[in-house]
């Protein structure tokens, strides 16, 4: 899954395809390099990011999904959002999945709206709200708390509807850099093996933070934890440096 954020301050490559031509050719960059996906995002959710209306989401993706589906009509796309006026948005333009970071609490109308479009839906982890999404938790064991908050999170999906699911443990939402690569290193035992799983770590601050690194100087590093998890039982990376990783998925 290849990244193509349309924001001005996402904390790595923002502002640079924020316009439908600059997204145009990133999107077909992504697909040359081997991405499956292309995850749109149209808000920023690092730390401090400002936040957006569904409006003023809807305006950032404007034709692009429509675009893309012209020009690569085999590609798969997927909408980071958790606003239900930007699915119903994106499933008139063409959108193929749902990407949801707030598994369904920042907006009551999300969950419907996306069993209405029988859409897949990616579920993340997170905290439960907008406001303190990052806020650092500690956890007795962060496996047994995925997994329980996911358990009750499916049994809602489905009591909807929704059955096509993929689980997202949320790396960089509201965990310590202990907790994250506990995740990473017990990967197998997140989501019942029964849903394929997500992992985006891609630029994350729990790996280049401690390294003293930029969130651009990592590509070694996460392509080696790329490795471990697919090992694992991972079935989909969401990435920003697409080339490498499937070269690395080519290898294994």
């Amino acid at each position: 899954m290849g990244i193509l954020n349309l924001t001005p301050d996402s904390f790595s490559d923002g502002g640079k395809f924020n316009n439908e031509k600059s997204a145009l050719l990133h999107a077909e960059k992504l697909l040359k390099d081997g991405a499956d996906f292309i995850d749109i995002g149209a808000q920023s959710t690092r730390p401090n990011a400002e936040y957006l209306s569904a409006e003023e989401e809807i305006r950032r993706i404007g034709n692009v999904i429509s675009l893309i589906k012209k020009e690569f009509p085999e590609a798969l796309i997927s909408i980071d959002t958790f606003y239900a006026d930007v699915v119903k948005f994106g499933y008139n333009e063409g959108m193929d999945v749902v990407n949801d970071i707030s598994g369904g609490d920042f907006d009551d109308n999300l969950l419907k709206t996306v069993a209405e479009t029988k859409l897949p839906y990616i579920l993340m982890h997170s905290n439960s709200t907008y406001q303190n999404m990052h806020e650092k938790i500690h956890y007795e064991d962060i496996i047994v708390s995925l997994n329980y908050s996911f358990s009750k999170k499916i049994n809602e999906l489905q009591k909807l509807g929704i059955y096509d699911v993929i689980l997202d443990p949320g790396f960089g939402f509201g965990k310590t850099i202990e907790d994250q690569y506990k995740m990473i290193d017990e990967v197998q035992h997140i989501g019942f093996e029964k849903f394929p799983l997500l992992i985006g770590i891609s630029r994350k601050s729990f790996i280049y933070k401690p390294l003293g690194k930029h969130p651009t100087e990592i590509n070694e590093e996460t392509q080696n934890l790329h490795r471990k998890v697919l090992e694992k039982g991972a079935k989909i990376l969401r990435v920003h440096d697409v080339a490498e990783t499937r070269n690395l998925v080519r290898e294994l």
